[in-house]
């Protein structure tokens, strides 16, 4: 069975490392593919190349549905051909059956994406308008949150940052919902640091798809899905060596870094330095996938020598609210 995987991104990645066998996977699509490009080892082809060819199916990851629906429509492509994951990869609604797929997929995949998500739909307030659509079906619960806190804001001073930005999806968010304050975005704009990448899966199993998923970004493309990209600052580099002498108070802070060196050091520089009233948002302390996140917070406690006040969230991946 020939499979071929549309997105280079984290909904690629995290595929793979559930189970899909790689070598199932002839190649990944994107739309506008560099000439050359390889995921995981595989070729990147363009839609319009993959219209030709002979395959089972084609398992789309990328969480704008709609326009690859569109070009997949426009290249031909056979739409019982095609699987459309959403909210870690449930089959959405765009897949009446599962026939093609339990044909071509392990059932432990299956099982996998037939899981339905577990997210309130409804928020207590009228809607702002701001968050993007993507964002909020891909983790609704992380970002209204994220609204509600923004919405308790407007009397403490400081700057608003993340550490992590990766796509640049949440800092959008941020940026949105903020748009007066300055918003550092800390991250290597090019994936993992390879050495803190290494010594996390010596102790920890990261797959290589979550590693090489992670690379597909750019300081760039962040700054071009930004809606008020005038009040980013960039600081590109490993943390903390790439603050550069910064100092600066804070109103909100977000930290997905994954990886437990990285934390623990965007605790000891950004908690101390939130104003009171603030909020620090620590992503993936629950993730059973990455135990780093909970360990870094578990040492930076027991450097201060007491428990920080924290309130845990349903959303996707178990972020926590630390407050100040």
């Amino acid at each position: 069975m020939e499979l071929y995987i549309y997105g280079t991104g984290c909904g690629a990645g995290e595929l793979i490392d559930s189970g899909l066998d790689l070598a199932q996977v002839r190649a990944f699509v994107e739309s506008a593919p560099q000439p050359g490009a390889r995921f995981l080892g595989r070729p990147v082809i363009s839609t319009e190349e993959l219209s030709g060819r002979d395959y089972d199916l084609l398992l789309v990851t990328s969480r704008d549905v709609p326009a690859i629906a569109r070009r997949c429509e426009a290249a031909g492509i056979e739409k019982d051909r095609v699987l459309y994951l959403k909210n870690h990869f449930t089959l959405t609604d765009r897949n009446p059956s599962y026939e093609k797929a339990a044909s071509v997929l392990p059932k432990a995949v299956l099982k996998l994406l037939q899981s339905p998500p577990k997210i309130i739909k409804n928020a207590p307030w009228e809607a702002s308008q701001l968050l993007p659509a993507d964002v909020l079906e891909n983790d609704y619960v992380r970002v209204k949150t994220l609204e509600a806190l923004c919405l308790r804001l407007s009397d403490v001073p400081g700057a608003a940052a993340e550490l992590g930005v990766y796509q640049g999806a949440f800092a959008r968010c941020i940026n949105a919902l903020l748009p007066d304050r300055r918003l550092y975005l800390f991250d290597s704009f090019e994936g993992f640091d390879c050495r803190e990448a290494l010594r996390e899966k010596a102790l920890r199993p990261l797959g290589q798809g979550f590693l090489e998923s992670h690379k597909n970004t750019s300081a760039e493309s962040v700054l071009r899905i930004l809606p008020h990209p005038e009040q980013a600052v960039l600081m590109p580099g490993l943390f903390p060596a790439s603050l550069n002498g910064l100092e600066e108070r804070f109103a909100l802070v977000s930290l997905d870094v994954d990886l437990e060196e990285s934390t623990l050091a965007g605790l000891r520089y950004f908690y101390p330095r939130l104003s009171p009233g603030g909020y620090l948002l620590l992503h993936d302390y629950h993730s059973p996938k990455l135990p780093g996140v909970r360990a870094a917070l578990d040492r930076y406690e027991a450097e201060l020598g007491r428990r920080l006040p924290a309130v845990p969230l349903c959303d996707a991946n178990g972020s926590l609210i630390l407050p100040v």
